[in-house]
């Protein structure tokens, strides 16, 4: 009556040409910080999608992408 029940939603699917573009976990060697993003192949820039703070983010992640071959870059 008083509280709502929270139903988990499945992450939005990103929209991504994958000859253009890879998803990629932009790290850092310091502090082990990590970013999801999306890559463009031919100039390498980055597009930032979400901060990944614990297994469940990276999961989240994999499941936006639809795949979980995703490259590490330092």
């Amino acid at each position: 009556m008083f509280g709502k029940t929270s139903k988990k939603k499945k992450p939005e699917p990103l929209s991504y040409d994958p000859a253009t573009h890879r998803p990629v976990l932009k790290c850092s060697i310091c502090n082990g910080e990590q970013v999801a993003g999306i890559q463009e192949r031919s100039t390498g820039k980055v597009e930032e999608i979400m901060f990944i703070r614990d297994r469940k983010d990276l999961e989240m992640f994999y499941a936006m992408c639809g795949t979980m071959d995703v490259e590490k870059i330092y």
